[in-house]
C-alpha cells in the first residue's frame, strides 16, 4: 500500500472485515467430538492467510478474535466473550491469527505456484494450531488427556482441511492473477 493510492487502504480494510466475517461463519460449522469441537475455523484461517497474505490475513483473524471476545457470537457454537480467551480452547483460538499470518508468509515466500507446497504450508498451520491448543489444554487437564481429546481426534481432519485449504488458495490465487491489469488487487 502506498500513500498515493488511498483506495487501496479501503480495499485492505474491506478485506480484513470480510475475512473476520468469513471466520465467524466458519466457526458455526462444527461437529462436537470432545471438549474441543471440530470446526472449519482452521480451514478458513489458513485459507484467508494464504490468499490475503500475512498482514491482511493475520489482521482479519485478530479482528475476528477481538470481536468474539467483545461479545459477538463469533466463536464455535455461537459463543462469545473474553472468557474464551482464557478457557479450555484458548490455545486454539489464540493460534489462529498466528497460523493465518504464517500461512500467508509461507505462501508468498515458498508456495504460491505449487499445490504440494501449499498443502505443506497449510499442514504447518494446522500443526501450529493443534500444538498450541493441546499445550494450553494440557495446563488444565494434563498432557496425556489433552493429547487424547485435543489433538488425536483432529489429526485426520487437519490433513483433509490442509488439502482443501491448499486447493482453495491455489484456485483463488490463480483467479486473482488473471484479473485485468486495470483491476486493483487487494
Amino acid at each position: 500500500m502506498t500513500a498515493d493510492n488511498p483506495g487501496q487502504y479501503g480495499q485492505s480494510l474491506l478485506a480484513i472485515g470480510l475475512g473476520a466475517l468469513v471466520m465467524a461463519a466458519a466457526s458455526q460449522i462444527e461437529i462436537a467430538l470432545t471438549a474441543v469441537p471440530l470446526t472449519t475455523q482452521s480451514f478458513a484461517a489458513l485459507s484467508l492467510g494464504g490468499f490475503l497474505g500475512w498482514r491482511l490475513g493475520g489482521a482479519a483473524l485478530l479482528l475476528w478474535l477481538l470481536l468474539g471476545a467483545s461479545g459477538l457470537p463469533f466463536f464455535a457454537d455461537g459463543k462469545a466473550g473474553f472468557d474464551h480467551l482464557t478457557g479450555a480452547t484458548a490455545g486454539y483460538l489464540l493460534a489462529f491469527p498466528i497460523a493465518a499470518a504464517l500461512a500467508g508468509w509461507l505462501t508468498a515466500t515458498f508456495a504460491a505456484k505449487s499445490l504440494p507446497r501449499l498443502f505443506y504450508v497449510m499442514l504447518a498451520g494446522h500443526a501450529l494450531c493443534l500444538v498450541s491448543g493441546t499445550f494450553w489444554l494440557a495446563t488444565r487437564i494434563g498432557t496425556a488427556k489433552a493429547i487424547e481429546v485435543g489433538m488425536t481426534p483432529f489429526l485426520l481432519g487437519a490433513i483433509l482441511k490442509s488439502a482443501l485449504a491448499a486447493l482453495t488458495v491455489a484456485v483463488l490465487l490463480k483467479v486473482r492473477s488473471r484479473r485485468p491489469a486495470s483491476a486493483e488487487a487487494i
